[in-house]
């Protein structure tokens, strides 16, 4: 049977503050993580990645595993750029490539390929099969970290009804303003005093999840599997599985396992895994002239043209009780940060301190608290895991 294999290239890498702790392929974008979608497309299993070699021992749930450099890639398989994220619309029958806006997206394999080929991730997968011409198929790229947040809103309205068609729903009793559809899976439970605002957007609600009473959602919203929405308002967001969400809420995502359980407005903002926002912790999303934002980037300060822009937090970082993030902030991976002072627009991974200079956040206490928390969730912090996550702190990033 053949299989997917999901390919970081250069672009891709450089998604910090995501990239150091994460492949592209495990990001969330609309309702779904991106292999998921193409899973989802071509019927087919995913049976590794080809990424950085820092990740090389990445492991999160059913998340295929890191391809070594020294492998081959068997003839028949289809090998995808990760950045193409694919409409949940698409059923793709065999191919031979794909082109997504004019740029080759997936192509299968005619002959083994040795993975060493995708190790510094400048291969084009165009010039791998080149001789059908390729057939097109919808989706969007991101091209940069900040088009996950850009293109949020759009990617929701198309993703909900798609995604709602294979699920079984229930028939709560809830409060709906506006025309939109609003869906709530059977085994979700809509606490009373709810209301569903779906005049800008459709609303869904998955399996186990649970919104408390004194919520507004306003779509268009995604609420994953065992997610719990604990009051305010949430508008134009896709909370991922078993995350905690409570006070106001916009433009935003929550990969999964992520905590905001307390009051404090996040915006515009990208959430990876294990995040955990202190009470009152706010992020800023728009500058006082009203202009592009700018933000911190492996290769420099760049704006991002987008007039709207929060936070990035990357996997386990944490903030203090009353934490104030500026427009176009970027937490490292592992960072814990707290006090009085408003951080740096780029705190890099693994710092620890309430002001710069920050000291490195221990690595034996790091993981000794990950493992704390993930416990908390019925989650292990597994051998190759931990071993991840010791080589993303021996190679973090400074600013």
């Amino acid at each position: 049977m053949s299989t997917l294999y999901f390919y970081d290239d250069i672009r891709a890498r450089q998604f910090e503050p995501f990239a150091l702790t994460r492949p592209c392929s495990e990001m969330r974008a609309g309702t779904s993580l991106i292999r998921q979608r193409w899973e989802r497309a071509t019927s087919m299993k995913s049976a590794g990645f080809l990424g950085a070699a820092h990740l090389a021992d990445f492991e999160e749930g059913d998340a295929p595993p890191s391809v070594t450099a020294t492998a081959e890639i068997p003839a028949g398989s289809v090998v995808i750029n990760s950045r193409c994220v694919i409409s949940l619309e698409s059923r793709l029958d065999p191919f031979d490539l794909l082109m997504c806006e004019g740029t080759a997206c997936a192509v299968r394999l005619a002959r083994p390929v040795p993975a060493s080929k995708f190790a510094d991730g400048t291969l084009d997968l165009g010039t791998i099969q080149t001789s059908l011409g390729g057939r097109k198929v919808t989706g969007r790229w991101m091209t940069e970290v900040w088009d996950f947040i850009a293109t949020l809103g759009d990617q929701l309205m198309e993703d909900i009804p798609l995604r709602a068609q294979s699920l079984t729903m229930g028939t709560p009793d809830v409060t709906v303003s506006g025309k939109g559809d609003v869906f709530v899976e059977e085994g979700a439970e809509i606490g009373p005093s709810v209301v569903f605002d779906a005049g800008h957007g459709p609303i869904l609600v998955r399996r186990g999840a649970v919104v408390s009473p004194f919520t507004l959602l306003v779509g268009p919203v995604y609420v994953g599997p065992g997610a719990q929405v604990l009051g305010d308002r949430i508008a134009t967001s896709s909370i991922g599985d078993a995350c905690k969400v409570h006070g106001e809420v916009s433009t935003t995502v929550f990969v999964g396992h992520s905590n905001k359980s307390h009051a404090g407005f996040v915006g515009h903002s990208y959430l990876g895994r294990w995040v955990n926002l202190g009470a009152m912790t706010t992020t800023s999303n728009l500058k006082n002239t009203y202009g592009a934002v700018q933000m911190w980037t492996p290769s420099g300060v760049r704006t991002s043209g987008q007039q709207l822009l929060g936070t990035l937090f990357g996997d386990h970082a944490k903030t203090g009780i009353g934490t104030m993030l500026s427009t176009g902030t970027v937490v490292g991976a592992g960072a814990n940060v707290f006090g009085a002072n408003t951080p740096p627009k780029a705190v890099p991974p693994f710092a620890w301190g309430d002001s710069e200079p920050y000291e490195t956040f221990d690595l034996a206490r790091f993981l000794e608290i990950a493992e704390r928390v993930m416990a908390r969730r019925q989650e292990t912090l597994g051998k190759r895991a931990r071993k991840q996550l010791a080589e993303a702190h021996r190679r973090r990033w400074s600013v």
